[in-house]
């Protein structure tokens, strides 16, 4: 999709958003009539997560898994308030296709990922759903559903039920094709954060925390990439991370190489689980702060 392509979608989109609020429609609603129901899939991808779950060579458990949390909430008393979750974290391509998403996913929600059924080790949690590759090296690539075209219902009710959503993904530095002075001068450094996602409020936070805690980051919106990264900017109006309460959220493609670089040992789901390090600490600390600023601006009323 082109630069004016996405554009054009956010438009349409925002003028939904106009027409619902003027008529008294929910949001959401009107979100899911504008946006199409799936973009085309890249060629050798399954259509949806709906196609991959109903082909019988595909089970669940051995070739894929699903996991997913949420915390029960209630208001029982009359004349008091209580807090409601309004962040969800997403890994769409987790376990061995985007290596290292999952493990991050449960620890920015408040979780140790060697211990993913267990207590939480943060005091703030947030709801997580992630999807995860189980193949064998080399397989899971096969599992790979482009984002705008996932289709898992708690997935996207987590989306829709929030007002954020932070999407973990992976890429290799060398597809950005950005040049190395535009990103981090003088540094040739591969390990990058390219921030993505309709909210331009939640990709500024995280960028200006990633980029305090020491790791290179970007706006893939920035004007100076002109369209270089567009394929990574998270701006499809049916990418999960927009199909948020308020139509807009974020994500973080992160290379190979600062993926790597949060564990001692990368080499396995196990091994990452019990490896995670202290860069690894940093990076989920970062985008935990970046959520509570995000969040501050939205108070419960």
């Amino acid at each position: 999709m082109t630069f004016s392509e996405h554009a054009t979608s956010r438009r349409t989109v925002l003028t939904a958003f106009a027409a619902a609020a003027a008529a008294g429609t929910p949001l959401v609603g009107q979100l899911a009539a504008a946006a199409p129901a799936f973009a085309e899939a890249d060629p050798g991808e399954y259509p949806s997560n709906t196609a991959l779950y109903s082909d019988p060579a595909r089970v669940e458990g051995t070739a894929y898994s699903r996991r997913y949390r949420r915390h029960e909430k209630s208001d029982l008393k009359q004349g008091e308030k209580y807090d409601f979750p309004r962040t969800a974290i997403l890994a769409l391509h987790g376990g061995g296709i985007e290596i290292g998403t999952s493990e991050l996913a449960l620890g920015i929600a408040g979780y140790s990922p060697s211990d993913a059924a267990g207590a939480p080790v943060l005091p703030i949690t947030y709801d997580y759903w992630m999807f995860e590759g189980l193949l064998s090296s080399g397989g899971n690539t096969a599992l790979h559903v482009t984002s705008r075209n996932c289709d898992d219902h708690v997935a996207l009710s987590l989306a829709r039920s929030h007002l954020n959503v932070l999407s973990l993904h992976g890429c290799k530095y060398d597809q950005l094709g950005v040049p190395e002075p535009a990103i981090w001068p003088p540094s040739t450094d591969p390990r990058l954060a390219v921030v993505g996602g309709l909210n331009p409020a939640f990709r500024t936070a995280l960028v200006s925390e990633l980029t305090k805690a020491g790791f290179p980051a970007i706006d893939a919106f920035d004007p100076k990439y002109g369209t270089r990264l567009n394929d990574f900017n998270g701006s499809h109006v049916t990418n999960p991370c927009n199909l948020t309460m308020l139509g807009k959220g974020a994500q973080i493609e992160m290379t190979t190489e600062l993926r790597q670089s949060l564990f001692d040992d990368y080499s396995s789901r196990s091994a990452r689980a019990a490896t995670w390090n202290g860069e690894f600490v940093k990076f989920r600390d970062a985008c935990r702060r970046a959520i509570a600023t995000v969040e501050a601006g939205q108070p419960i009323l």
